[in-house]
């Protein structure tokens, strides 16, 4: 859907990007993550043509991207956009015809997400007199209201509720199970794990790490194994072999004993398992995989020790 080719973005004497380049797969949702200030907001806006970069371009299923394809993309900003003094249904309606639907199109799109969202009573009302939830609402409306083939969602989250950041969530996978490629720009790590399919991590201007959750997840895997076992009567078990596994923790809870083991190097789960099954009744094995929280906080502070605040 897009290629991202070494984008260079300047502000005076800070650099916004430095020589980014991503692949957006069409068709799939991608997590664009990064601290506060780390440039996401920057590539955003070069995306929807807001602003141009100072090097680098943008390609849009192929081609050069340029102010035709406006059209074609859908974009709710984290500072929402939407005008208070105005009606709800008429600037709706506007917003709708600047992105090309003809005033009939565009109401009867209207009345169908606004009976969707269970939202009909809300046309005379503005926008003012709304929760931030509730304008949330009529944002997540007018962006996804021309049927966008690309969908950029800048913490779409924000605002709601529990229930209702449930139905927006059912709506974003919905739509793109109907073929939006969509953009999820978020520090909500939990719904990166839920929505993701590829994600991109950009610190200090620059990208420092990409491809899909799974392959990054399975690349920071490290060894890691929660067991959990009961003690054989008369038998001394033989939890503790360093030459096959660094014991980080263990917890006891009524009969059953958790430790938690990471093995060395060019040794494998089954080795262990091998040595500790004469000992001890294994009741559970789980490996521990670091979730994208971890892998987030681990890359930025890595890439940024002292100053980094988590915001995930």
């Amino acid at each position: 859907m897009l290629s991202i080719q070494h984008i260079v973005k300047d502000y005076a004497e800070h650099r916004a990007l430095d020589d980014v380049s991503l692949e957006i797969p069409k068709g799939k949702i991608f997590g664009l993550l990064g601290p506060n200030g780390a440039g996401k907001t920057s590539l955003i806006r070069i995306i929807n043509q807001i602003t141009a970069p100072d090097s680098g371009q943008i390609l849009f299923q192929g081609e050069p991207l340029q102010a035709k394809h406006v059209s074609q993309i859908g974009y709710l900003p984290e500072e929402r956009g939407l005008y208070k003094k105005m009606k709800i249904g008429e600037q709706i309606l506007y917003l709708a015809q600047l992105k090309g639907l003809s005033k009939t199109e565009a109401l009867h799109k209207i009345k169908y997400w606004f009976e969707k969202l269970a939202i009909e009573s809300w046309w005379d009302k503005k926008v003012e007199d709304l929760s931030k939830g509730m304008q949330q609402k009529v944002q997540f409306v007018a962006t996804v209201l021309h049927e966008p083939e690309l969908l950029i969602l800048d913490e779409p989250f924000s605002g709601f509720d529990p229930v209702n950041a449930s139905i927006i969530k059912e709506e974003i996978l919905a739509l793109n199970k109907a073929g939006a490629t969509i953009i999820f720009s978020t520090h909500r790590m939990e719904s990166v794990e839920e929505l993701c399919d590829n994600i991109a991590l950009i610190n200090k201007s620059k990208k420092i790490l990409d491809g899909s959750v799974k392959a990054i997840k399975d690349q920071f895997r490290s060894q890691t194994y929660r067991i959990t076992y009961l003690p054989i009567a008369g038998v001394s078990p033989a939890v503790n072999q360093p030459e096959l596994y660094e014991t980080i923790g263990s917890k006891i809870f009524e009969d059953e004993i958790n430790i938690t083991i990471k093995i060395n190097k060019n040794f494998t789960l089954n080795e262990v398992l091998i040595a500790l099954i004469p000992t001890i009744h294994i009741q559970q094995v789980t490996e521990i995989i670091p979730t994208m929280h971890d892998i987030f906080v681990s890359k930025v502070t890595a890439d940024n020790p002292q100053n980094y605040v988590s915001h995930a």
